[in-house]
């Protein structure tokens, strides 16, 4: 009913209705212990190594305990392993993966009378996860995460423009050449990233200088579609404007770090984590990449499992209280800098040298534009019973979808609502095929790719 009333509203109204719904969601995150949080972490900034290293422990030993006495999962899973609590043992723990948190969430979260939070995503990897949060954790992330970004000036309320994948726009908005929305209360402009084709994107440009933001939030391949846009036809951005840009979700890599600086005239400070819950890696004003210890304990295994300077990134996130994530392997991968390497900022976190994530991936729709990676995983959301998809382009005008579902489960309806996920963000004139099969091929290096583009070539023909 809600959605139905504001795809009818004049869009005036539209924006209220997001200042509304910002506003209740704020509350939450901002209420509580929120602000104690802040001061916290702003009077932890200058720590030292060994302190830091002291407060990971007593925090994982306090997380390890409420995990076992809160979890059923957990209790069972560590009642044979001697002293779990003690972070030196930490590799005596068995390894968490997606597929098991998948597969038996519901003994994993935590068994209370507090109300959770759920956060559904739908993953790069095409399997949906739902986690759910404790409203302090909640709390404790947005603190973390505004005391990274306050370094650089920012805060809410500062005039900033976000790109997520907030389903927000109607047919009236596309005639009208208007691909955004405002939460006006908090000077937040939500630019669609379901619309990205050159024939829109002066439009975007022309909004963004007219709008002068002090910070752009969120993904950094709509940013870069913009920016390369801008710098192909000379279009000059208005220097002094933007103060940074915080990327989310995706990977930033050096070419796409170089355009967006470029024709923003402004810094990148990147950060890691993830809508599961992961720790968080923040990106200093030196630009270097500080592994928070104080939100949890990284590690980097080989094949092996073994510690390495370069592998996957096994994390276990103090912040995860409701859905513990305990050495949790989350699919990424990181290079560590020298362990005794300390940055002049003064952060004495100890050091990654690149967050190597995965290589984002899209789908290109004719009528829409791009649709990145983020958007894809995000299909998922409000459906059940999809165990895996994985999205093939082999064509313009064409998208197969290979799905593999829980039939116990799956259902014409579910079809439906995922197939009109997909339509919100291809449009209605791409033909699309869904294909049921048994399982998603493994490519050779191990992982399951989300998105086959195979037409990249004809978009830069």
């Amino acid at each position: 009913m809600k959605e139905k009333l504001y795809k009818l509203a004049p869009n005036f109204f539209q924006n209220i209705m997001v200042t509304v719904f910002n506003s209740r969601a704020y509350k939450k995150r901002y209420g509580g212990k929120y602000n104690e949080f802040l001061k916290l972490f702003k009077s932890n900034r200058n720590l030292s190594r060994e302190e830091l290293l002291e407060l990971q422990k007593k925090r994982y030993s306090g997380f390890i305990n409420h995990a076992i006495t809160h979890s059923k999962f957990y209790s069972d899973r560590f009642k044979d392993i001697a002293n779990p609590e003690d972070i030196s043992n930490i590799s005596n723990l068995p390894i968490l993966n997606k597929e098991i948190l998948r597969s038996y969430i519901d003994s994993i979260v935590i068994k209370t009378d507090e109300n959770l939070e759920v956060s559904k995503t739908g993953g790069t990897t095409g399997k949906s996860l739902e986690v759910r949060f404790r409203n302090i954790n909640t709390q404790e992330r947005f603190a973390m995460l505004d005391d990274f970004r306050s370094r650089f000036g920012y805060k809410l309320g500062k005039r900033t423009a976000w790109f997520s994948g907030k389903d927000l726009l109607t047919s009236s908005d596309i005639k009208k050449n208007r691909f955004w929305k405002e939460d006006y209360l908090n000077k937040v402009r939500y630019y669609s990233t379901f619309h990205i084709k050159n024939e829109y994107l002066p439009h975007y440009i022309k909004n963004l200088i007219q709008f002068k933001p002090e910070y752009l939030i969120g993904f950094p391949s709509t940013m870069l579609d913009i920016a390369r846009f801008g710098l192909a036809n000379n279009i000059q951005f208005p220097a002094n404007t933007i103060k940074a840009v915080f990327p989310t979700a995706e990977t930033v890599t050096k070419e796409m770090r170089l355009d967006i600086e470029t024709f923003f005239k402004t810094k990148i400070y990147d950060q890691y984590a993830s809508s599961e819950g992961a720790p968080f890696i923040i990106e200093c004003e030196k630009e270097n990449l500080h592994i928070e210890l104080q939100s949890g304990v990284f590690e980097v295994l080989d094949e092996e499992n073994k510690p390495a300077k370069s592998g996957k990134l096994v994390v276990t996130s103090f912040t995860t209280e409701g859905t513990p994530l305990i050495r949790y392997d989350i699919g990424d991968s990181i290079i560590l800098d020298d362990p005794d390497k300390i940055c002049t900022c003064g952060n004495n976190n100890p050091l990654a040298l690149a967050i190597l994530g995965r290589i984002d991936d899209f789908i290109y729709s004719p009528e829409n534009g791009k649709i990145n990676l983020g958007n894809v995983s995000n299909t998922l959301k409000n459906t059940k019973g999809i165990l895996s998809f994985q999205a093939v382009q082999n064509k313009l005008d064409s998208i197969e979808l290979y799905v593999v579902t829980d039939k116990a489960i799956y259902s014409k309806e579910i079809e439906k609502s995922f197939i009109n996920n997909w339509r919100d963000r291809i449009g209605n004139k791409m033909e699309l095929d869904v294909h049921y099969i048994s399982e998603i091929p493994v490519e050779a290096s191990g992982k399951t790719r989300l998105v086959k583009n195979n037409i990249k070539h004809l978009l830069n023909a």
